[in-house]
C-alpha cells in the first residue's frame, strides 16, 4: 500500500532538489505532522537547518533519524553537523560508524580524512583518503585535500599528482589548479606556477587569492609592472585585501618606491592578513606622527632581529622631537646591544616591564612616519656600538696582526625562505680559502655552527660560536674584524650598523625587498655593505667565485685602502 505521506514528501524533495529550500520545508513539516518518525523528512529538515548555521536544530533533528533508521548518509550528515559544533570525536564516532554499515561510502572516509586532516593525525587521513579515491578515483575533492595532506608532510612530488590527477578529470576545478599553483610558487617554479594561476582565473576571473598569488609569481619573474598590475587589481576589487597590500609593499619598497610603500607596509600587521604580525594593544594609542614634545613612546619590535637592528636608527631621530621617554622593546639577544642606542632612555625585554606611555609604534612603522625616501634614509653609522669589556674580551682571542674576516654562511632555519638564503654548508666557501694572509673567523650561531670543527684540517677557520652569548658578543667580536661575509642574516644588518664593511650573499629567488633590485650596494648602510647577487637561482658558487676575487684584490690593496672601502660586483 502506498504511504500516504509519499504524495506530500516527494513534491517537497523535489523542491529541496531544485533549491526551493522553503517550500520544501515546509512540505517536511507537513510531513511529519502526518508522521513524526519519518527518518527522511527528519534528516533532510536537519539538513535545511545545518545550512542555516542553526546546528543544535540539526543535530537533534538528524539524531532523531539515526535512531529511527540506522543509516550510513544520516550518520555522515551527523558527522559534518557535529564536527561544525567542534564535537571531533562525536563526529568520528559517526562516521566510522557509517564506514561499518556501507563500506563502500565514499564520503564517509573523505570526511573522516578531513577531520583527521583537521586534528593534525595525518597518516589516518591519508589512508582515508586513499580508500575514498580506491572506492571513486574521481573524487577531485579527495584529490585536492589528498594534495594539501601531502605537500603539508613535504611530499611534494605526490601532492603535485594529486592536484594534476584532479585537473585532468575536470579542467574547471578551480580549487586544484590554484592549490597546484601555490605548490609550484613555494617550489621556485614560477613558470608552472603563472600556468596554474592563470588556469584558475580562467574558471573564475575574479578569484583574489589567485590573482594575488598570481602577482607574487610575476614579481619572482621580475615582471613587476605586470605584478604591480594584478597587485592593484585585487586591492581595486577588495580594498581590504592585506596580502595583496602587503605584496604590493614588498614590491614598490623592492624598487625603492617607499613614499607609497610604506603606507601599504601597514598592512602587514592587518588582522586578515595570512602571516599577520599582529599589533599591541597596551592601552594608549599607537602613534600615527603627532607631535611628541614632552610626551613618551614605546618602540615595539616586531619580525626578526635584523629588523629590530635596521629600525633602530630611528631613535635618535624620535627624541630630537622634543620625546621625554623613549623606550625601546626587544628581544633579549639584543639587549644589551641597543643599550648602547643613542636616545633610547630604557630598553625592555618583555611586554610586561612596559609601563604607561603615550604613544606606541611598531618598528617598522617609523620610516612612515618620518616620511623616509631612498634619500633620506637616516644612515649615520655607526649608531650600535660594541661594549669595551667584550671588545677587550674577544681582542684575546684572535690573532694580534693579519686580516680577519667574519664568516656566516646559514640563517635560522624557522625563516620562510631559509632553503633559499642559507648555504648548503660551510664548505660552500671552500673558494675563499686560497686568498692568502686570511684568518677566516666563525660568527655562526645556530644551524651550522658545529660545522668548523668537522671541517678544520680543510678549512682553517677560529670557530668562535660556542662563546658568543647574545649580539653584544658579536657585536664586539665584529669590531676586532676588518670584514664580514655573510648571507642575509641579522649579523649582516649588525654589520652595517657597527659601520663595518659587510659583503652581503644573496639569493636570486625571494630576495627581501630591503635589499632593492640589482643594486650592489644599500643606501640603509652607505659605503661600508657590498651586495653579491646569484645571477641563476640556487648557483652559490658563481657568487662566491666573485667573492673571492674581491677578496684578493680586498687583501692586496688594503694597506692604501680607507677601512670602509668595499668590492661589490
Amino acid at each position: 500500500m502506498t504511504n500516504p505521506c509519499d504524495a506530500v514528501f516527494l513534491p517537497a524533495f523535489e523542491a529541496h532538489q531544485a533549491g526551493r529550500v522553503q517550500e520544501a520545508e515546509e512540505g517536511y513539516r507537513r510531513v511529519l505532522g502526518h508522521d513524526p518518525q519519518h527518518a527522511d523528512a527528519l534528516h533532510l529538515l536537519g539538513l535545511i537547518h545545518a545550512r542555516r548555521g542553526a546546528l543544535s536544530a540539526a543535530e537533534a533533528l538528524i539524531q532523531q533519524a539515526t535512531g529511527i533508521s540506522d543509516s550510513a548518509v544520516f550518520l555522515t550528515n551527523l558527522g559534518d553537523v557535529l564536527v561544525q559544533l567542534g564535537r571531533l570525536a562525536e563526529a568520528e564516532t559517526a562516521f566510522r560508524r557509517a564506514i561499518e554499515l556501507t563500506q563502500d561510502y565514499v564520503l564517509a572516509h573523505y570526511n573522516l580524512g578531513v577531520l583527521f586532516m583537521r586534528t593534525e593525525r595525518r597518516e589516518e587521513a591519508e589512508c582515508a583518503f586513499r580508500r575514498a579515491l580506491a572506492l571513486d578515483p574521481s573524487s577531485n575533492d579527495t584529490l585536492n585535500n589528498l594534495g594539501l595532506l601531502l605537500g603539508g608532510m613535504g611530499r611534494f612530488d605526490e601532492a603535485e599528482t594529486a592536484y594534476r590527477r584532479a585537473t585532468a578529470n575536470d579542467p574547471g576545478y578551480l580549487l586544484a589548479h590554484y592549490n597546484l599553483g601555490l605548490q609550484l610558487l613555494r617550489a621556485g617554479r614560477f613558470g608552472e606556477a603563472e600556468q596554474a594561476f592563470r588556469h584558475a582565473l580562467e574558471i573564475d576571473k575574479r578569484h583574489a587569492d589567485a590573482q594575488n598569488n598570481l602577482g607574487t609569481t610575476l614579481r619572482e619573474l621580475d615582471r613587476y609592472d605586470e605584478a604591480e598590475m594584478m597587485y592593484r587589481t585585487v586591492l581595486q576589487q577588495h580594498p581590504e585585501f592585506a596580502d595583496a597590500r602587503w605584496n604590493l609593499a614588498v614590491l614598490l619598497l623592492g624598487q625603492g618606491r617607499y613614499a607609497e610603500g610604506w603606507q601599504h607596509a601597514e598592512a602587514r600587521y592587518h588582522p586578515r592578513r595570512t602571516a599577520n604580525v599582529p599589533g599591541p594593544d597596551p592601552g594608549y594609542p599607537q602613534w600615527q606622527g603627532e607631535p611628541l614634545a614632552g610626551r613618551s613612546l614605546v618602540i615595539w619590535h616586531e619580525q626578526g632581529l635584523g629588523d629590530v637592528i635596521q629600525f633602530a636608527r630611528y631613535a635618535p631621530l624620535l627624541k630630537a622631537r622634543g620625546l621625554r621617554r623613549l623606550t625601546l622593546l626587544c628581544p633579549a639577544p639584543l639587549k644589551a646591544l641597543t643599550e648602547t642606542l643613542e636616545g633610547v632612555d630604557e630598553v625592555v625585554c618583555h611586554t610586561g616591564a612596559v609601563g604607561p606611555h603615550d604613544f606606541w609604534s611598531l618598528i617598522m612603522s617609523l620610516p612612515l612616519h618620518f616620511g623616509t625616501t631612498t634619500e633620506s634614509i637616516p644612515a649615520r653609522l655607526p649608531y650600535l656600538h660594541a661594549l669595551p669589556d667584550l671588545v677587550g674580551y674577544w681582542r684575546t682571542r684572535l690573532p694580534a696582526h693579519g686580516l680577519k674576516v667574519g664568516l656566516v654562511w646559514k640563517g635560522a632555519t624557522v625563516h620562510q625562505h631559509d632553503a633559499d638564503r642559507s648555504l648548503p654548508s660551510l664548505r660552500s666557501l671552500a673558494p675563499l680559502w686560497t686568498v692568502p694572509g686570511v684568518t677566516f673567523v666563525s660568527l655562526q650561531k645556530g644551524q651550522g655552527e658545529d660545522e668548523p670543527a668537522s671541517l678544520s684540517a680543510d678549512l682553517p677557520i677560529v670557530s668562535a660560536g660556542s662563546s658568543i652569548h647574545d649580539l653584544a658578543d658579536t657585536a664586539a667580536l665584529i669590531s676586532q674584524l676588518d670584514l664580514v661575509i655573510s648571507v642575509d642574516t641579522a649579523v649582516a644588518h649588525l654589520t652595517g650598523a657597527l659601520g663595518k664593511p659587510c659583503w652581503l650573499l644573496l639569493h636570486k629567488q625571494w630576495t627581501d625587498w630591503r635589499w632593492m633590485h640589482e643594486r650592489t650596494d644599500s643606501p640603509w648602510y652607505p659605503r661600508v655593505m657590498g651586495l653579491y647577487r646569484q645571477s641563476a637561482p640556487g648557483d652559490w658558487a658563481e657568487v662566491i667565485e666573485r667573492v673571492a676575487v674581491s677578496l684578493d684584490q680586498f687583501v692586496n690593496s688594503r694597506a692604501a685602502s680607507s677601512v670602509g672601502t668595499v668590492f661589490a660586483q
